[in-house]
């Protein structure tokens, strides 16, 4: 419990889960005996880690009925650092992982976290599909530009001229827009954010757990290491400088004009935001339809659930 400006008090955490005076706040959210963790000075990935466990924490989430799944690269560790039902699945298959998790345990609350290259990259395929079926799943995507683990390569999301490691003299491809890619696919809801809005990024995953269906939210961060290096862009600092100097808040904007150019304009915030049946729930409505009483739907403990 905290107390507010008012004196009255708060509930800011799960009952089964409590915080020592001298811990972190989210500390009982996160393995403190894996820590250190091994991102890098300046790298935005442990302030998204930081929004998310705030955004459970606030919104009170059952961490019983809470399941993180991650796949390969330096976002892929954070199913390792939560204190969650976490699966560090390999490269590029979180998302079918996390679909088939869903599909057997309809009442968990899924949440995919991984970084720009597995989901968009060797796991594209299963992005797009995923989105397509309005899977229930909440898939946080962390994008650095690059593909920071392995060196530095180009990845889906390297903007046009920016330098790489296999692109020295600056990426000829077009990268992908990842809001617009979902929700041309048929996401439920997308947002993007930087890593230097905490506030509206936590503010963003708490709503966007209230949701159903296929919910996206893209979060640009800085990868100082290789990245920034690479392109002779400063420090960590001076990337949240250039995200301070250069995001502009624009909600509804359309998915199809979001697009990142080098060093240029970052379009932020909520940017769709609608219902559809998500997977399971148009499977029910169909069948329902078309064999009647024969037709027996999953509880939603889940169909294949064995004690």
């Amino acid at each position: 419990m905290r107390s507010n400006c008012e004196g009255s008090e708060v509930s800011t955490i799960s009952q089964h889960i409590e915080s020592k005076p001298e811990e972190h706040p989210v500390a009982p959210f996160l393995r403190m005996d894996r820590m250190p963790h091994i991102w890098c000075p300046t790298c935005g990935i442990g302030t998204v880690v930081k929004c998310y466990a705030t955004a459970l924490e606030e919104k009170g989430v059952d961490l019983d009925k809470a399941a993180i799944v991650s796949g390969i690269g330096c976002t892929g560790r954070v199913a390792g650092y939560m204190n969650l039902d976490a699966f560090h699945a390999t490269h590029g298959r979180a998302i079918p992982f996390a679909t088939g998790l869903k599909l057997g345990r309809p009442e968990l609350m899924v949440t995919v976290f991984s970084g720009d290259g597995d989901l968009s990259g060797i796991g594209g395929n299963h992005f797009i599909h995923a989105a397509r079926r309005n899977m229930d799943l909440l898939v946080i995507l962390v994008n650095n530009f690059i593909y920071g683990m392995t060196g530095g390569q180009n990845a889906p999301t390297t903007p046009s001229t920016a330098k790489t490691s296999t692109m020295p003299y600056g990426n000829f491809e077009k990268p992908f827009s990842l809001p617009n890619l979902a929700a041309t696919c048929g996401a439920t809801y997308v947002a993007r954010w930087t890593c230097l809005h905490i506030r509206r990024l936590t503010k963003t995953i708490k709503e966007a757990i209230d949701r159903k269906g296929f919910r996206f939210i893209e979060v640009i961060a800085p990868c100082s290491t290789l990245y920034a290096r690479l392109n002779r862009l400063g420090t960590g600092a001076n990337l949240l400088k250039y995200y301070y100097d250069n995001s502009e808040i624009r909600h509804g904007a359309n998915p199809a004009e979001v697009d990142l150019d080098y060093q240029g304009k970052i379009i932020c915030g909520k940017f769709v935001d609608r219902e559809r049946p998500w997977f399971l729930e148009a499977m029910a409505e169909h069948y329902k339809a078309t064999l009647g009483d024969k037709f027996v739907p999953m509880s939603p403990e889940g169909g294949w659930r064995r004690e």
